[in-house]
C-alpha cells in the first residue's frame, strides 16, 4: 500500500533532485550523468568471501549515487528505479558483454579510460566487447570461467530482500532495479529476465555493524530457491544483482544458491560499491 502512495505522490508533487538536493525534477542531469557517465568497473573487497564470482559496479558508493540510492531505497523516490536501472544495465554489460551496442572493440580492462558519457549512454569503458550471448566476462572457477556457454536470455537474479524489510519499505529496491535494468538491456537489444528465484530460507540480523567475518556467518546458508526454481533457472545464464556491495557476502551465498539450483552464475552487477573497500584491477 505505501509503495502505490508513494507512486501517487511522486507523480504529482514537485521534487528536488534526489542526487544533489536542487530543485527542479527527481534527479538532475548532472547527478543521473554521475550514475551513469564514467563506466562500470570491476570491483573486487577484500577479503575476497569464498564463492564471490566476478563483480562490476557502475559507480562508487559515495556523494550523489549514495544519495540517490538511499532516497530510493529508504524514502521510497520510486520514480528514481529507472536511471538507477541504467546505470545497473551498464555494469550487466560489462559482466557480461554481448550482442548490441557496446564498447569499441579493442578497450582494455583497466587501461583509465574513465570519459564521462551522455545520460543513458550504451558505452562501457574498459570493458571487450563479446561476441554472444554466452561470451561473458571472466569469472571465477566454478561460476562462468570455463563453463559450457548456456544459450537464452540473460538472467539477473537480485539477491532478496527480507520480508519484514520489503514490508517496511513497502518496496523491494533491488528487485526494482533490476526490472527498470532488464528493461533497458531489451531496449539495447539484449534479452533479459528478472525471474523470482531466489528466496530466504531463514531469518538473518541487520547486517549494519557487521564486519566481513560476522557478515558472512550470518548469510552463509540462508538463502535457497523458489519450488521450480531449477527450471527457471535453466532458461539463460545468470548475473546476481543488487543495488550495492560491501562485503560480497550477500552475493556470494547467492551464488552459492544459484548453483546449487543448477544455474550458470557468470559474473555479478551492483549500482555501486564502496571506494575505500575496493581494490579494483
Amino acid at each position: 500500500m505505501r509503495g502505490w502512495w508513494q507512486e501517487i505522490a511522486d507523480l504529482v508533487l514537485p521534487a528536488d533532485c534526489a542526487g544533489c538536493g536542487r530543485p527542479g525534477g527527481v534527479l538532475c542531469e548532472r547527478c543521473r550523468g554521475a550514475l551513469c557517465g564514467s563506466g562500470a568497473r570491476r570491483v573486487e573487497p577484500s577479503p575476497v568471501p569464498p564463492g564471490l564470482p566476478v563483480v562490476h559496479a557502475a559507480v562508487d558508493y559515495v556523494d550523489e549515487a549514495r544519495a540517490v540510492l538511499l532516497a530510493h531505497k529508504e524514502r521510497g523516490a520510486l520514480r528514481l528505479a529507472r536511471p538507477l536501472g541504467e546505470a545497473l544495465a551498464g555494469a550487466v554489460r560489462a559482466a557480461c558483454p554481448g550482442p548490441g551496442p557496446g564498447p569499441e572493440p579493442g578497450s582494455e580492462p583497466g587501461a583509465g579510460s574513465r570519459r564521462r558519457a551522455g545520460a543513458g549512454s550504451d558505452r562501457v569503458p574498459g570493458v571487450r566487447a563479446g561476441t554472444g550471448s554466452g561470451a561473458c566476462a571472466g569469472a571465477r572457477p566454478g561460476y562462468g570461467s570455463g563453463a559450457r556457454p548456456r544459450g537464452g536470455p540473460l538472467l539477473l537474479v537480485p539477491v532478496p530482500s527480507a520480508r519484514r524489510a520489503v514490508g517496511a519499505r513497502g518496496h523491494d529496491p533491488a528487485r526494482r532495479i533490476a526490472l527498470a535494468a532488464a528493461g533497458v538491456l531489451r531496449g539495447g537489444g539484449r534479452p533479459a529476465r528478472v525471474p523470482a528465484v531466489l528466496r530466504q530460507r531463514r531469518r538473518v540480523s541487520d547486517q549494519s555493524g557487521l564486519d566481513a567475518r560476522q557478515r558472512r556467518a550470518n548469510v552463509t546458508g540462508a538463502l535457497g530457491t523458489v519450488p521450480g526454481g531449477g527450471r527457471l533457472l535453466a532458461a539463460g545464464p545468470v548475473v546476481l544483482v543488487d543495488d550495492l556491495m560491501t562485503t560480497g557476502a550477500s552475493l556470494a551465498e547467492a551464488a552459492r544458491a544459484v548453483t546449487a539450483a543448477g544455474g550458470l552464475v557468470v559474473g555479478a552487477a551492483v549500482v555501486a560499491a564502496p571506494l575505500m573497500r575496493i581494490n579494483r584491477n
